[in-house]
């Protein structure tokens, strides 16, 4: 120590104590000698601390500094594997445990689709159609639809913000790129074509493309508040973009020139390109090969190469601008510090394990790595995959997030496409202070929370769950009663799960409206799961309401038990259609197993039990023969004659339904409740066949459903069945094709039955019908004063059932399985001459003639209708009844009578029967309206909604109010009767009631037939919309069934189409575009003028942050980060002009010369007053430009000529 004196030395001896600073710490420039030490450190372990002293001219005071040596004990890292259960289906994994064939199905499927993802922007053509191939016989051993990439982006915000776009090239989009704060963007397309997006538009529109012609483009990089895009391509080459003109620049960085001269092999494509955090004109360029290379874009020249054995993925920098971290093919992670550049300072395997022989484990490549600072924890490492190879046979995709010592893994349901790290600055060079990694997935998209330790999922306000499990069925309903939508939304946030972050929706960009004229719109989608969601669709983006799951009604199947093991690898569950009353809140489910489920709506949750019905409802097609043919043959051998195997009464399982219904009672949550389930019986070793036709009517209180084998009508009040019998015993006499069932009846009390119904025989009908209160046993309806009806083949009395002689006729084909309705992604044929394909296809043009009726098998109730109406041609006022379409294009009308008063409604039987047939069509019936006689739409009467779990009082006693709406009393000024329109797959026609005379008829199509029929409500008039298989969609005006529109829209490609459109009131429809999409459209000019309000902004600017301060003493030691001008590297002027043969310019449709043609009216006038502030404004820059050049002209001749004069100012004339 210097000058100690010698008093504290002792002291410090004693203690053992040593002086770590032996240096003078205050200097004098003046004279050295005279320099001081007054720091002192003390230590009795001086070995393990190090000493320095830094004199900086900065002061009289030297810097000093103080380390203690030493090392931190290494712990082993800890390894968190979590489960995404946000969309987890105990069902679901009860059929992979049964069926492990799903799981080689979801290996090639990942393994595909990953692979998809890294090497579809990357291949050549040829390689492309290879992996097509090899796509192709994936889908053929998995027998299901890979996912493609898609060939769309969609612009998400904050909630409520959603646009949709997509390149008329129809190429995939590789990568985005947004020009922050400046509302534009730039993709990178498949066919190597860049485009530049304006979003300061409501609809996203292209300003400019540049198509390469020469390279394909792999990798693009537009840094913070630039204007130049670099593009890295396959051949290695580096190319830089200008952002405003959207052209090349003539600076060109090739490949052969970044790397050695004496590598003898290709770098390979480009995978990287960033520029350096510390400096700017510093460009990292990544090649496959595991070749980077620093470019120095000023001395164009390289600063380092950096070689590796692996390939590379990735580049992610450290703010500082000192290392940077890269993911390779084998699984590792690489940490580079750009003074030692020689080999990696690290080298990390996060999935992989040392075995037991001293080997890494072999794991998945690492496709992204983001490294990010942190200014209050460790630095986040995050990348996806990397798994071992062992380990992710039976995983899902994984994003794993490693914060220090701790590695949290998060799977996820579906492939990961990409993934952003959201931070708290835009500018590199500063600490990122990660907040939320956005992942977007190939059917889902998911936020994380970063700032919580167990890395919560933000709640997503999209829609991007409705495919969780495929869309089986859709309903629209526009109009709907104002309280319906607070009600399902109060009831379906007590449904959200838990484990969400608790903060808020963190992309909280651009803004939304409602419009001007908006009503309350709501989407019910069925699932294969059996799950029913309800949409808020008020807005232009969807909204989940409430979801309910229908197999919670039935007790969980087991693998090999009973008849729901033969369904367990299919969808027992899905839904095939709904049926659901806003006004009253009724909703009926029918399900792919043949079910029926009734709900009602309450605010209060209850123990229910669930009522049962069992409805045995089978009809053979063989049955049907002549009448001449009936009296000579009998169809019942011998009751002592042995029966063969498979015969009825043989099967030990008949009679059974295909689900279980709990027995016990269930607790229901606030919400749509279950009361009773109806279902069809197995008969003859065969599953019962799937539901065709639904309608439910509140004010009635009666449910009714018809398949290929007949019509069932249920009481819901009364949980009976009212009616259950096939459809030849609807017609009776009045079968306009004179069929009678070889299936021998019971001993008849007269001559006239139910064969010989009339208009006379209105007594009869109604006994033989009436509402069995005691006596219904297991679904039949057994009245004292009739005969059975529950069945569609009548047995004879006292004569016990034998074998038929022959169970299938010659022309009837092998029964088939019932399947989901999600599964039915078949190709349709233009024609078929066979029944297999006639079943299999929409090409159900049918004939009214005798033999075309014996072709068919069986004739089926295809569309229900409840209402007020005449159920005969002599009834002077409108009562309850049932309109029954068939595919035949047969229309019955079923008489009701119903109790008014409300004690004798649930007491008193309800009667009903044939009345016989009203009017034939041509092809399938597809729907029913009631009109009054001015043209205006009757609706069914309904009852008010109560909640069946509210309190009572005891003072007021509850009692059902209904609304009706009878013909009559709709109308005062118009007469008596109403106008029934019916419209079938072939025709339409509107006939008078109760007179049953033909008004209108028109005939729709003759070369095709219609998919789908409604009538609705557009511009305060009625008309009929159809969608027909050939695409157009058509409007008639009602009543007189004139043409109003015909567009060719959308032609058939598939069954989803069929099976999800639907038209709505307000001109408007929806079908599924997609297994991932609905689309929405409209076909009404007052929509359409209102769709611009309802549009919402996507660019809002803001105040872009300022960079942060570093300091005098950080800026002193070279931390700020180095700027240089880009425009003067990249510019013509100094790199010249690019090729013209290597990429080419194409304007953008919705350019600025082309929107002058944009939409008329205010927003036509606010566009053009825009677009000519635009255009005022670049004159004004070009003025300006030139003036700056006409000074800068001027200054130069004014200084050459002064340096003239300066030159020759002393000399003489002679001189010169």
């Amino acid at each position: 120590m210097l000058n100690t004196p010698a008093v504290l030395q002792s002291k410090l001896d004693a203690r053992n104590l040593k002086q770590m600073i032996k240096e003078p710490t205050r200097y004098n420039s003046k004279s050295v000698n005279t320099s001081t030490l007054i720091d002192i450190i003390l230590t009795n372990l001086p070995s393990k601390y190090t000493s320095a002293v830094f004199n900086q001219d900065l002061s009289d005071h030297c810097f000093i500094v103080c380390v203690r040596n030493g090392s931190a004990v290494k712990r082993p890292p800890l390894i968190t594997v979590k489960h995404s259960l946000k969309h987890f289906s105990e069902q679901a994994f009860l059929i992979d445990l049964a069926r492990q064939r799903k799981f080689y199905i979801c290996t090639i499927e990942n393994i595909l689709t990953g692979c998809i993802t890294a090497w579809y922007g990357n291949c050549s053509a040829t390689d492309r159609n290879a992996l097509q191939r090899v796509v192709c016989t994936a889908q053929c051993i998995t027998g299901s639809e890979l996912p493609v990439i898609q060939d769309r982006y969609t612009s998400l915000g904050r909630p409520g913000v959603d646009c949709y776009s997509q390149h008329e090239s129809g190429a995939a989009v590789l990568q985005l790129q947004f020009l922050i704060n400046e509302g534009a963007l730039v993709t990178a397309c498949a066919d190597d074509t860049l485009h530049l997006w304006n979003l300061r538009q409501r609809r996203p529109a292209i300003l400019h493309s540049l198509k390469f012609n020469r390279e394909r483009i792999t990798f693009c990089h537009l840094p913070f508040q630039s204007k130049w895009l670099y593009v890295g391509t396959e051949r290695g080459n580096t190319h830089i973009v200008n952002i405003e003109s959207f052209v090349l620049s003539g600076y060109v960085i090739m490949w052969n020139k970044a790397i050695e001269l004496a590598t003898k092999a290709h770098p390979g494509p480009v995978v990287h390109l960033s520029d350096s955090p510390k400096d700017e004109g510093k460009l990292l360029i990544g090649f496959e090969s595991g070749t980077v290379v620093q470019w120095d874009l000023r001395a164009k020249k390289v600063d380092f190469r950096i070689y590796y054995d692996e390939a590379i993925h990735s580049v992610s920098w450290h703010h500082e601008g000192k290392q940077f971290m890269c993911s390779h093919s084998d699984g590792s992670l690489t940490m580079w510090n750009l003074r030692n550049t020689a080999r990696p300072i690290q080298i990390t395997y996060p999935h992989g394990k040392i075995l037991k022989d001293g080997r890494k484990e072999s794991c998945k490549p690492i496709l992204k790595v983001e490294y990010k600072t942190s200014r209050n924890s460790e630095p986040y490492v995050i990348f996806s995959g990397g798994l071992s190879y062992d380990k992710s046979g039976g995983r899902r995709p994984t994003l794993t997030i490693m914060h220090g010592k701790a590695i949290t893994v998060l799977e996820m349901d579906h492939p990961i496409v990409e993934f952003l790290v959201l931070c708290d600055t835009p500018y590199s060079n500063e600490v990122q202070d990660p907040y939320a990694v956005v992942v977007l997935l190939e059917k889902d998209f998911i936020v994380v929370d970063l700032t919580q330790s167990n890395f919560p999922i933000f709640e997503n306000p999209y829609p991007m769950d409705i495919h969780e499990s495929p869309v089986t069925c859709t309903a629209y309903f526009a109009e709907c009663p104002p309280d319906i939508i607070p009600i399902l939304y109060s009831i379906g946030a007590k449904q959200k799960k838990t484990g969400y972050s608790h903060k808020e929706w963190p992309v909280s960009g651009g803004t939304w409206t409602l419009g001007s004229q908006t009503y309350p719109e709501i989407i019910v989608t069925g699932h294969a799961d059996g799950t029913v969601k309800f949409w808020d669709a008020s807005a232009i983006t969807l909204q989940m309401l409430y979801k309910l799951k229908t197999s919670k009604v039935f007790e969980k199947p087991k693998a090999g038990e009973g008849r729901a093991g033969e369904l367990v690898e299919e969808d027992p569950y899905a839904v095939q259609m709904v049926s659901w009353c806003p006004h009253s809140r009724l909703f009926c489910v029918v399900g792919i197993s043949a079910h029926v489920i009734l709900y009602r709506f309450s605010k209060h949750d209850a123990n229910t039990q669930i009522v049962s019905l069992e409805v045995r409802l089978q009809f053979d097609s063989e049955d049907v023969i002549s009448p001449s043919e009936a009296e000579n043959n009998l169809c019942f051998s011998d009751p002592s004659s042995p029966q063969p195997p498979g015969s009825p009464g043989s099967g030990t399982q008949d009679s059974l339904p295909c689900l279980k219904v709990k027995s016990r009672p269930v607790r229901m949550p606030p919400g749509y409740q279950a009361e009773m389930v109806v279902q069809l019986q197995w008969v003859d070793g065969e599953p019962p066949q799937q539901i065709t036709s639904l309608d439910i009517n509140s004010a009635y209180g009666l449910l009714a459903f018809g398949n290929c084998n007949g019509l069932t009508v249920v009481d819901f009040l009364q949980k009976t069945i009212l009616m259950c019998m096939g459809t030849l015993d609807l017609y009776g006499a009045a079968d306009p094709y004179q069929r009678l069932t070889r299936s021998p009846r019971k001993n008849r009390q007269s001559t006239s039955g139910l064969t010989e119904l009339s208009d006379n025989q209105v007594s009869m009908d109604m006994e033989r019908s009436k509402s069995p209160t005691s006596d219904h046993v297991n679904g039949h309806c057994t009245s004292p004063t009739s005969q059975p009806c529950s069945v569609g083949k009548p047995r004879i009395t006292g004569v016990p059932e034998g074998p038929r002689l022959t169970r299938r006729g010659p022309g009837r084909p092998p029964f088939r399985k019932a399947q989901s309705a999600a599964c039915m992604e078949i190709s349709l044929p233009v024609s078929s001459h066979t029944e297999e394909s006639r079943e299999n296809s929409f090409s159900r043009s049918r004939s009214s003639s005798v033999s075309s009726i014996d072709r068919d098998t069986k004739e089926s109730v295809t569309t229900l209708q409840f209402g007020e109406s005449y159920g005969r041609k002599g009834d002077a006022l409108p009562t309850a009844c049932l309109w029954v379409g068939t595919s035949l294009g047969v229309v019955l009308l079923l008489p009701i009578s119903i109790p008014t008063e409300e004690e004798e409604r649930m007491e008193e039987p309800i009667t009903m029967g044939p009345s016989g047939t009203v009017l034939m069509l041509k092809g399938s019936v597809l729907r029913f309206a009631f009109l009054d006689c001015g043209g205006a739409l009757i609706q069914s009467p309904y009852e008010v909604w109560r909640d069946p779990n509210g309190p009572e009082d005891p003072d007021r006693p509850r009692r059902r109010k209904l609304i009706n709406f009878s013909p009559s009393s709709s109308q005062e000024a118009c007469g008596d009767g109403h106008l029934a329109v019916v419209c079938s797959e072939k025709q339409a026609k509107v006939i008078l009631m109760p007179t049953q005379a033909v008004l209108f008829t028109h005939n729709i199509t003759e070369s095709s037939f219609l998919l789908r029929a409604d009538v609705v409500s557009v511009c305060n008039s009625v008309c009929l919309a159809c969608f027909c298989a050939n695409g157009h969609i058509m409007t008639l005006s009602l009543p007189s069934l004139r043409p109003l529109m015909d567009i060719n829209y959308l032609p058939l490609t598939d069954l989803r189409i069929a099976r999800t459109f639907v038209f709505t009131n307000g001109g408007q429809a929806l079908y599924l575009s997609s297994p991932t999409e609905i689309q929405r459209l409209t076909y009404s000019q007052e929509m359409t003028d209102n769709l611009q309000d309802m549009l919402g902004e996507l660019f809002t600017p803001i105040e872009t942050p300022e960079a942060q301060n570093k300091g005098f003493l950080k800026g002193f030691f070279g931390g700020n980060a180095q700027t240089f001008d880009r425009e003067e590297l990249f510019g013509e002027a100094a790199a010249g002009k690019a090729s013209r043969s290597l990429a080419q310019h194409i304007p953008g449709p919705m350019g600025l010369e082309n929107m002058k043609a944009a939409a008329g009216g205010v927003v036509g006038d606010l566009a053009r007053a825009r677009i000519a502030l635009d255009q005022r404004g670049e004159r004004l820059g070009e003025l300006e430009e030139r003036t700056a050049l006409m000074m800068n002209s001027a200054e130069t001749f004014s200084t050459h000529a002064h340096q003239v004069m300066l030159k020759h100012k002393d000399k003489k004339w002679y001189q010169l």
